[in-house]
């Protein structure tokens, strides 16, 4: 029964997040975030076991959460009271760590701006996206930015926390919502955070190992969405994606590129240097009809992952009953 209400609470925080999109106050990432700055204020040293120590301190008291909050869930007296306490808090917790309405909207806001020439305000829009530094960045350069931003963040922002949330409910929804974050802020290859937010990093890769090839697969599969050939997207993802610095950005990077048939990669620049990024993909560089074609591929892989998420958590459940 709890499986099934997990199937249930997936789809509708899914749904919430496509009608609501992100809370507009207090939103409870924010919230973390804060908590985060203000634990990095006092435990930051430039050593790698400070780090971990933050990493666990952070996410184990999130996930701690996450384990509280099932079992009060789950602790009313009927089977339909505990059904519907889970699916609720089930619902509340996957509206609050997804963002995949969001990252579909700057996309098309972006679109916009580029279409209309206006590139001072697609500048201003494109940190809502990525850290790359905008001020340096024409039209194509800024489209290629948001593109692979949301190749990405498709995978960090909806399919990584679906595919968590399926695995393991609440807990697994927070916990990844907390290392993702976490990677966010303290993850950096700078001069700061080289040791501090070694562990940031490496358990970000861990967390999304599965997810970014799950997203890479229905990247692959949908290209003909968005009038892409899945052998393209394939054969992108396996010849490029392990070039790139990131073992899971790769992954969602390539099969986008090939989906949609661009180069994405090369000179990347952002507020903390320049990288050199291999190249994704074997077509032009992109343009603001790419970017547009690239949200309408994120859409449709985000509602695949939530189909998928919710059929495995019900097929887990009716294994779990067999037995």
């Amino acid at each position: 029964m709890r499986r099934t209400s997990t199937a249930v609470g997936l789809l509708l925080g899914f749904a919430l997040d496509r009608v609501l999109g992100d809370p507009r106050r207090g939103h409870p990432v924010a919230g973390f975030g804060s908590a985060a700055m203000a634990l990095e204020k006092v435990t930051y040293r430039d050593d790698r076991a400070a780090g971990v120590v933050y990493e666990v301190v952070l996410v184990g008291g999130v996930t701690g959460v996450g384990v509280g909050l099932s079992r009060l869930a789950g602790a009313r007296r009927s089977a339909g009271a505990r059904a519907v306490g889970d699916v609720v808090l089930t619902a509340a917790a996957t509206w609050t760590v997804l963002g995949g309405r969001t990252l579909t909207r700057v996309g098309r806001e972006m679109a916009d701006h580029l279409e209309a020439g206006d590139l001072e305000a697609a500048r201003a829009l494109l940190p809502s996206l990525c850290g790359r530094d905008p001020e340096v960045l024409e039209a194509d350069g800024l489209a290629r930015a948001a593109l692979e931003s949301i190749a990405e963040n498709t995978s960090d922002a909806t399919v990584a926390p679906l595919v968590w949330g399926a695995v393991a409910g609440v807990p697994g929804l927070l916990a990844y919502r907390a290392i993702n974050t976490l990677d966010a802020m303290v993850g950096y290859r700078n001069e700061r955070y080289s040791q501090f937010g070694w562990a940031a990093a490496r358990t970000d890769d861990v967390a999304n190992l599965v997810p970014a090839r799950v997203a890479g697969v229905l990247t692959t599969v949908l290209a003909p969405v968005v009038g892409g050939r899945p052998g393209e997207a394939w054969r992108a993802w396996r010849r490029d994606a392990a070039q790139h610095p990131s073992p899971n950005a790769g992954v969602a990077e390539a099969s986008m590129a090939g989906a949609l048939g661009v180069r994405l990669g090369g000179r990347t620049e952002y507020r903390h240097g320049v990288e050199m990024r291999p190249t994704l993909g074997d077509g032009p560089a992109p343009r603001v009809p790419d970017l547009r074609r690239a949200v309408r591929l994120s859409g449709a892989v985000q509602l695949a992952t939530a189909l998928l998420a919710a059929a495995t958590a019900a097929g887990a459940g009716a294994a779990a009953r067999r037995r």
